[in-house]
C-alpha cells in the first residue's frame, strides 16, 4: 500500500485538500491516506476546519504528495524553511500533485523548473511571478509533467485526483470512482472554461 499524504498549513483551502482526500479515501485498498504539517499538530484551514497532522520529517519516501492551495500560501512562498521541508519531501516523493495555488509552493522549490504546470486562473499572475522558469499553461484544468500533477483553482484538484487515477489504473477505475461520490467528472484537463472568464 502507498502513503498518499496531503500537506497542510495555516490558511489552507478546505475543497483544495478534502475534495482529493475524498477521491483518494475512496482506494483503501490502494492508498493510505496522511495529514502532515512542518512542524505537525493542528492545522486551520480558511474556513476553520482543525485537522491534527504529523510533521513532514516523519513522511515516508516514494509516496504521493498533494499539495493545497489557499490563502496561506502567499506567506510560506517567503518562509524559507517551509519549502526547504516541502522540496526535500518532493523530491523523495513518487508523485507531487498540486491544487490551485499549491502549485506556487512547488514552483519555488524549483522543482517545476522546465517544467509544464498551471494553477488557479484568479490567482495566475501572482502564481507565475513566484517562478518564471515554469511553463505556465494559461489554459489547463490540469497539467501533467512527469511525475508532476497540478491543477487549476479548487474544485480541478477533484478532477486531477480523477485523472491521476485513470493514469495509473485505467479510466474505468476512476469513473466508478467519481460515480460512488455521485460526481461529475470533468475528463477533459485541457478543458479549462474558468480561464476564459478572468
Amino acid at each position: 500500500m502507498t502513503d498518499f499524504n496531503i500537506v497542510l498549513f495555516d490558511g489552507f483551502e478546505t475543497l483544495d485538500a478534502f475534495g482529493p482526500a475524498e477521491i483518494a479515501g475512496r482506494m483503501p485498498e490502494v492508498w493510505n491516506l496522511g495529514y502532515y504539517s512542518l512542524t505537525g499538530g493542528m492545522v486551520t484551514s480558511s474556513q476553520k476546519i482543525e485537522v491534527n497532522t504529523r510533521p513532514i520529517k516523519e513522511m515516508r519516501s516514494d509516496c504521493i504528495l498533494l499539495i493545497p492551495g489557499g490563502m496561506g500560501t502567499r506567506q510560506l512562498v517567503l518562509d524559507s524553511i517551509f519549502i526547504k521541508e516541502i522540496a526535500k519531501a518532493c523530491d523523495q516523493a513518487a508523485f507531487v500533485l498540486t491544487v490551485c495555488t499549491g502549485s506556487a509552493l512547488l514552483a519555488k522549490t524549483g522543482l517545476l523548473s522546465g517544467r509544464r504546470a498551471t494553477s488557479n486562473k484568479r490567482a495566475f499572475e501572482w502564481v507565475k511571478s513566484v517562478n518564471g522558469e515554469v511553463k505556465w499553461v494559461d489554459q489547463a484544468r490540469w497539467v501533467v509533467d512527469g511525475r508532476f500533477y497540478t491543477s487549476s483553482g479548487v474544485s480541478a484538484g477533484m478532477d486531477m485526483v480523477l485523472g491521476f487515477i485513470s493514469d495509473l489504473h485505467g479510466a474505468d477505475v476512476a469513473r466508478g470512482v467519481a460515480d460512488s461520490i455521485e460526481y461529475i467528472w470533468n475528463a477533459d484537463k485541457d478543458c479549462d472554461p474558468f480561464a476564459l472568464k478572468v
